[in-house]
């Protein structure tokens, strides 16, 4: 399973985001690629554990106990998923701004490793190891990264 720890895998992302231009455009969804760096590096930044999102509720988190092995399963992230509210972005972020930003950070929690990832709950899926986070953000990013074809 592809995950940021993994040196090769984080590579990867980076190169892909590399590639990404202010013309990027989406192939699904309604962020422009301005937001979408911001959206991620907003991601990004809870596994880190520099910032955190409030829990949902008991409804949403037991949805979030059925639906986990699929999340972390081999399959990419299905078009069009639903976002947390709290990684909505509004406005037009500068995009050189969260390019650079997202590719430092990238690099920043890659050689971090386990031992820097967040300890707290996520909002959905309760108690992650490290490895799932990183997992979770490699599929995060592979997803976005392939909305603008990159």
């Amino acid at each position: 399973m592809n995950n940021l720890f993994n040196a090769g895998d984080s590579a990867q992302i980076l190169s892909r985001l590399e590639k990404l231009s202010p013309e990027a455009t989406k192939q699904w969804g309604k962020m422009n690629v301005n937001q979408m760096l911001a959206h991620c590096n907003a991601s990004l930044e809870t596994a880190m554990g520099i910032t955190s999102s409030e829990r949902v509720g008991i409804v949403a988190r037991l949805f979030g106990i059925l639906l986990k092995p699929t999340f972390f399963g081999e399959k990419p992230f299905p078009k069009n998923s639903a976002t947390d509210q709290t990684y909505i972005i509004t406005g037009n972020p500068d995009f050189e701004a969260e390019k650079a930003k997202v590719i430092k950070q990238v690099k920043q929690f890659a050689e971090g490793g386990p031992e820097k990832c967040t300890t707290n709950i996520h909002a959905f899926f309760g108690k992650l190891t490290p490895t799932e986070w990183a997992t979770m953000q490699w599929k995060h990013f592979d997803h976005h990264l392939r909305q603008f074809n990159a």
